[in-house]
C-alpha cells in the first residue's frame, strides 16, 4: 500500500532531499519518473546543495549531455536512440528547473527543458505539433496561448482531452497520460495551467480565460471531433478542471479534478499546516507564489483565499460531469475538498485511493483516461 502523506516542521536537509529524491525514483513517482535510477544516481551523488545555482548546475550538465548524445544519434539516422536520449535531456531539464524556475539558472533549465521536449516530440509518430494562439487578458498578460497536439493515429475526427499539471508539473510532463488517450483513440493537448510555465497568465480568479481561446481552436478544426472536449487538471490543476466545469458545462465534455483543491485548500489554517507534506520535495511555499503572481507571504495568503470556489458561489450551479480523485491521506490538498464538492450541485463520480496526495497507484492513471476517454467518445460531435 502506498505510504500516506506526513507533514513536517522544517525544509528538508540535503541529506534527506537526496534519499527522498532516490526513493521517488525507485518508486517512479512525481517528479522522479522521468528518468533511470542510475541516471538520478549519477546527479545525487555529486548534488552540493539545494540552492538554485548548485541545484540547477548538476542537474542541467547531465541535460546537456544527453541532448548532445541525442543530436549525435540523430545525425547518424539512429531516430529512436535520438528519442530515447532527448526524453532523457528533458527529464534532466525538468529537474534543473524544479519546481519552479525562480533563478535565472533554474529560467534557463526551464528553456531547455522546452527545447529537448520538442526534438523529441518531432520524433514521435505521429509528431507533436505545437500550437500558438492570440490571447487577450488584462493589462501585463501574455497575448499568447501554447500547447502540444497529438493525434492517434488511424482516426479521421478523434475526440480531444486538454490536460495540465499542477504548480510543478508543467505541458512536457503530460506524456503519459496523453500515451494512455492515444492507444484510445483520442487526441491530447497539453498545456500549461495558469502561473506555469509558458503560461499568460498568473493563476488568480478568471484565470480560467487562457483555455477559452483553445476550446475555440479545437472547435474549428475539421480533422478533430473537439467541439467537447475532456478537461483533465492533475494536483493543483484539479482546481482549474473544477472551475471550467462549473463555468462552462456546455464547452467541455466533461472534468476531472485529480488532486486538486476547492476551497479548503485555500483556507489560512491548510496554508500554515501544509507548509512541508511529505509528498513534497522543497519550496513548495515558494512555486504556489510564483503561480500566484504573490510577492510576500501576505499576498500569499490572501491570494490563495480568494480562489475559493465555495466563497464564490459557484458550487451549486450547473457542472460538467466531473470525476474527483485523491489518496486519502493527502497533506498537500485537504480530502475534504471531495466531500465539500460532492456536497453541492450535481452528482459527481469519485475514486479514492489509498495512500497521500494524488493517490498514486499503477491503476490512478488509467482509471483516469479510461473515464475521461469514454466521456469524450459518448459527448464528441
Amino acid at each position: 500500500m502506498p505510504n500516506a502523506d506526513t507533514v513536517h516542521e522544517r525544509p528538508r536537509t540535503l541529506e534527506e532531499a537526496k534519499a527522498w529524491m532516490l526513493d521517488r525514483t525507485r518508486k517512479r513517482i512525481h517528479p522522479m519518473n522521468n528518468l533511470s535510477y542510475e541516471d538520478t544516481e549519477g546527479v545525487v551523488a555529486q548534488l552540493q546543495g539545494l540552492d538554485p545555482v548548485n541545484w540547477a548546475a548538476a542537474w542541467t550538465a547531465a541535460g546537456e549531455a544527453a541532448f548532445a548524445a541525442g543530436v549525435a544519434a540523430r545525425e547518424a539516422g539512429k531516430l529512436e536512440d535520438a528519442k530515447a536520449q532527448f526524453l532523457r535531456a528533458d527529464g534532466f531539464f525538468f529537474l534543473g528547473r524544479f519546481p519552479c524556475p525562480n533563478h535565472p539558472d533554474k529560467l534557463a533549465s526551464a528553456a531547455r527543458e522546452r527545447d529537448a521536449y520538442l526534438a523529441a516530440g518531432a520524433l514521435f509518430d505521429p509528431p507533436i505539433e505545437r500550437v500558438s494562439v492570440p490571447f487577450q487578458g488584462e493589462e501585463g498578460d501574455g497575448d499568447e496561448v501554447v500547447f502540444l497536439l497529438r493525434r492517434p493515429k488511424g482516426i479521421e475526427r478523434p475526440p480531444v482531452i486538454v490536460m495540465w499539471g499542477g504548480v510543478d508539473a508543467w505541458k512536457e510532463q503530460m506524456t503519459a497520460a496523453s500515451d494512455l488517450a492515444l492507444k484510445q483513440g483520442v487526441a491530447t493537448v497539453a498545456i500549461d495551467g495558469p502561473g506555469t510555465g509558458e503560461s499568460p497568465v498568473k493563476g488568480r480568479p478568471g484565470a480560467e480565460q487562457q483555455f477559452l481561446p483553445v476550446f475555440d481552436w479545437l472547435a474549428a478544426r475539421d480533422d478533430l471531433s473537439g467541439r467537447l472536449p475532456g478537461c483533465l487538471g492533475r494536483s493543483f490543476g484539479g482546481y482549474w478542471a473544477t472551475r471550467l466545469a462549473h463555468l462552462y458545462p456546455d464547452r467541455i465534455a466533461c472534468g476531472v479534478n485529480w488532486g486538486g483543491g476547492a476551497h479548503f485548500m485555500f483556507q489560512r489554517d491548510w496554508i500554515e499546516s501544509s507548509r512541508y507534506p511529505d509528498s513534497y520535495l522543497m519550496e513548495l511555499v515558494e512555486t504556489r507564489m510564483r503561480m500566484l503572481g504573490a510577492r510576500t507571504e501576505g499576498e500569499y495568503v490572501d491570494f490563495f483565499e480568494r480562489l475559493s470556489l465555495l466563497d464564490a458561489g459557484m458550487l451549486d450551479g450547473p457542472c460538467a460531469p466531473m470525476l474527483l480523485v485523491n489518496g486519502r491521506e493527502d497533506k498537500q490538498c485537504p480530502v475534504a475538498d471531495i466531500d465539500l464538492l460532492v456536497g453541492h450541485g450535481e452528482p459527481k463520480s469519485v475514486r479514492m485511493f489509498p495512500g497521500g496526495h494524488m493517490g498514486i497507484t499503477p491503476q490512478t492513471l488509467p482509471l483516469i483516461i479510461d473515464w475521461t476517454c469514454r466521456m469524450v467518445k459518448e459527448r464528441a460531435q
